[in-house]
């Protein structure tokens, strides 16, 4: 009995050491398929490090460059993986503890992110300058698209690089919050610069409604002007974009 004890504590004991020097890019086959791509592993599976990460979003892949994680052992017997991964690629950083779920639902908490303002053109067509930052305590997301938490999305020195040239705005942030089996509720403000904007932003599921109004004591660019002219109308206080419909999921 006492050497049937043994051998089983002596195959705990390997296996226990097997698991603290895992590969990091057995992190791979805990990954949602399709929903995150990893590449140039190194390290162990409980904190590692890719040479290249891609997130799959609503609107296309999102590169993250470097990425680096630590993976909760015991997440794992969930089935419910909880990494903390931090990225740094240029102007562009990641910093935030995510829950896996599987087929695209994710949990993420204190979420912190940035991203050059120019980034948004792969998913519109349109070119800007400054910086996005997106701060969050809680945000969960479900098939890719939020279902509950609240934080700040940030556009910093915000400006439009028209076919003529630069245009600059200002700063402004969307302070958002969505209680759960409830529609996401945004209000625009404006944090500084010459161009004003203020407004309201609603999403339920995939439906959305925008109502914003842009305008400016000193008078609004003329490009500005004809830009906005295509998507709102003319108001006592600037353009008025009121927009609402539905996101087609790509195919």
């Amino acid at each position: 009995m006492s050497r049937s004890v043994g051998v089983i504590a002596l195959v705990l004991l390997l296996l226990a050491c097997l698991l603290a020097t895992a590969p990091a890019r057995i992190l791979a086959l805990v990954l949602p398929a399709g929903e995150v791509s990893m590449q140039g592993f190194s390290g162990t599976l409980w904190r590692g490090k890719a040479s290249r990460c891609l997130v799959h979003t609503p609107a296309g892949y999102l590169h993250l460059g470097a990425v680096g994680w630590q993976l909760d052992p015991l997440s794992l017997l969930l089935l419910a993986p909880r990494l903390g991964i931090e990225s740094n690629w240029g102007s562009q950083a990641l910093a935030t503890t995510l829950v896996l779920r599987g087929g695209g639902d994710v949990d993420l908490y204190q979420l912190e992110a940035s991203i050059p303002a120019d980034l948004v053109r792969q998913f519109v067509p349109v070119r800007l300058a400054g910086v996005f930052s997106l701060q969050a305590n809680e945000l969960k997301l479900r098939a890719g698209w939020p279902v509950a938490g609240a934080g700040r999305l940030v556009w910093q020195d915000g400006g439009w690089n028209s076919p003529t040239g630069p245009v600059p705005l200002g700063s402004y942030a969307l302070d958002f919050e969505q209680s759960p089996a409830a529609a996401l509720l945004g209000e625009v403000i404006t944090l500084a610069g010459t161009v004003t904007a203020g407004g309201s932003v609603r999403l339920q599921d995939r439906s959305y409604d925008i109502d914003i109004t842009v305008g400016s004591e000193a008078g609004l660019d003329q490009r500005l002007q004809q830009a906005l002219a295509l998507v709102a109308r003319p108001v006592a206080q600037g353009y008025r974009i009121k927009l609402d419909g539905e996101f087609v999921p790509p195919r």
